[in-house]
């Protein structure tokens, strides 16, 4: 990813996909916390930098026009309406494709005219975006001198040739994004596979984009997971960190979801397996209970894992981080030219109201379907915004689900998203939690469900304290969340790909046959999509 300078922690006050642990109620606690999973994070923003703009042009306008309406997205311009005049607000700036510059000298240009309107504001880029952080002010006077340029050059043959080109597609918000296994490989059907078909995933590399794994957990031991063929290396795409710290995971989410692709261990005598589970006592207390397994297996345990660092410790992060590390993976396989990462698997995102109008098309759905149309599958948590509070007409709050609340990039057209069931699908069904579709826009999402209720897998950072202050030698943990149906397909799709190796680089038949061959559970479209991922349905219908 170019920068003009070292990207800073821009400023968090926007909505976030919550941790899914936080949206089912705390086993280790008793009674209900956190907050619902529809509620809004609002943080308070950061204040203004220092100094003003550097210049302003005659005449320029100081209100909202019709230029800068379609190109401050709607999400952007609610930060703007509530956000004091002095807050900087974290910002992603989309290029249009149609500027007749090249995208390098037209991020060039961009980069000027918004020095010169904000001189101190932090500025990097990828190669299809620059991001920054603006007042709502700034932000205005940025899309009104884009358009001005772009006005002027239509006057004159001469005025074509020397003014400056319109550059701008959209404005968007830098999205804050979220961290949205012993017995689920048989509710998949992976172990099955892997007895029958040898669908271990050998040979196929995956990229987890998370907060890191623990590359020390014995769980990755036995099929070396993180030695990376060729010149791959782990990636870290946090501001302030480094590239070791994608081996390293301080906050565990990504270790579980990685744990549930790949890696796997048999108990012996003198290394026991130990996990921790939980469960609600009679009281309504919580309880918790220490489980012995005799093997524990990802669902295609040789795959190889790219650790791509794009959330913080505290399950936070930029849509700016992951624009830059799905960049990344196209500049490992030379545009699609040569696959040598085969998969990524999204368990995070946002909230994405359907009211905004641009269903599928933010900057991270973009990518992800690009990134799908250059040959490498990607699977992508629903959300876990599926349930929350509303007040009928007489006041009184009611529990209800809600539809259309898939989260970005779930929208993302070619992306696979994944909804969550109990280990028990066809008798508990969908997950409560468990964003539901359609779209804003009317497809059919989610695309599949899998297991992501209570599931065991590998524990690291806060994830294993929380689990240790109760069974201090457990090393695997329980989770739930749509966070945790993700890797299920995604291993699903990797011991598929490693069986039938005619399919990689064809993501959209791979897709095609996870959704045809999945198990119909019986439930509404919108809840289950196509229905349970089914491991051998899939190879054998090849």
């Amino acid at each position: 990813m170019a920068r003009s300078q070292e990207p800073p922690d821009l400023p968090r006050e926007f909505p976030g996909l919550e941790p899914d642990d936080d949206l089912l109620p705390d086993p280790l606690q008793p009674g209900p916390q956190g907050e619902d999973p529809g509620q809004v994070d609002r943080r308070e923003p950061a204040p203004r930098r220092p100094g003003g703009p550097a210049f302003e042009l005659p005449g320029m306008p100081r209100t909202a026009s019709l230029v800068t309406d379609s190109v401050i997205t709607r999400p952007l311009s609610e930060r703007m309406a509530s956000a004091p005049p002095d807050a900087a607000i974290g910002i992603i700036v989309e290029l249009r494709t149609d500027s007749g510059l090249e995208p390098a000298h037209a991020l060039a240009q961009l980069t000027t005219m918004l020095t010169m309107i904000a001189p101190r504001a932090p500025v990097w880029n990828t190669r299809a975006y620059l991001m920054s952080a603006l007042t709502a002010d700034e932000i205005r006077r940025l899309a009104e001198v884009d358009s001005r340029g772009a006005a002027r050059s239509g006057s004159s043959r001469h005025d074509q040739r020397s003014a400056p080109r319109r550059f701008i597609h959209r404005i968007w918000p830098n999205f804050e994004v979220r961290a949205a296994v012993h017995r689920t490989v048989m509710t998949t059907k992976a172990e099955a596979a892997i007895r029958a078909f040898d669908a271990t995933g050998e040979g196929i590399v995956w990229a987890v984009l998370d907060t890191g794994v623990d590359a020390k957990h014995p769980h990755f031991a036995a099929h070396d997971t993180f030695d990376l063929p060729g010149n791959l290396a782990h990636r870290s795409f946090v501001p302030g960190s480094s590239d070791a710290d994608a081996l390293t995971d301080v906050n565990g989410h990504g270790t579980h979801v990685t744990g549930i692709i790949a890696g796997g261990r048999t108990a012996t005598a003198k290394r026991p397996i130990v996990a921790a589970t939980w469960y609600r006592t009679a009281g309504g207390g919580a309880g918790v209970e220490r489980v012995s397994l005799d093997r524990i297996s990802g669902m295609a345990p040789r795959t190889k894992i790219l650790s791509c660092k794009v959330l913080r410790d505290d399950r936070t992060g930029d849509v700016a981080a992951l624009l830059a590390a799905l960049e990344h993976i196209q500049d490992l396989n030379n545009g699609g030219r040569e696959l040598n990462v085969h998969g990524v698997n999204l368990s995070l995102g946002y909230p994405f109201d359907p009211s905004w109008f641009a269903t599928g098309l933010s900057p991270v759905c973009r990518e992800v379907d690009r990134l799908v149309a250059s040959g490498v599958c990607v699977v992508v948590a629903a959300g876990n915004t599926g349930y929350g509070a509303a007040r009928d007409t007489a006041g009184r709050e009611m529990r209800l689900g809600f539809g259309m609340t898939i989260n970005d990039p779930g929208n993302a057209a070619r992306g696979i998203t994944v909804g969550s069931t109990s280990v028990n699908p066809y008798s508990s069904g969908v997950s409560y939690f468990s964003s539901k579709g359609p779209t804003g826009d009317g497809r059919l999402k989610p695309d599949l469900v899998a297991p992501g209720e209570r599931v065991v897998s590998a524990g690291a950072g806060y994830l294993l304290e929380k689990a240790r202050a109760h069974v201090a030698d457990a090393a695997y943990v329980e989770d739930s969340g749509t966070s945790m149906s993700a890797p299920h397909v995604s291993g699903v799709a990797a011991g598929f790909l490693s069986v039938h190796r005619e399919f990689i680089g064809k993501p959209d038949e791979l897709k095609r046959i996870l959704m045809d061959t999945a198990s119909d559970l019986g439930r509404e479209r919108a809840f289950q999509g196509r229905g349970l991922v089914d491991a051998m349905r899939a190879i054998q219908s090849v």
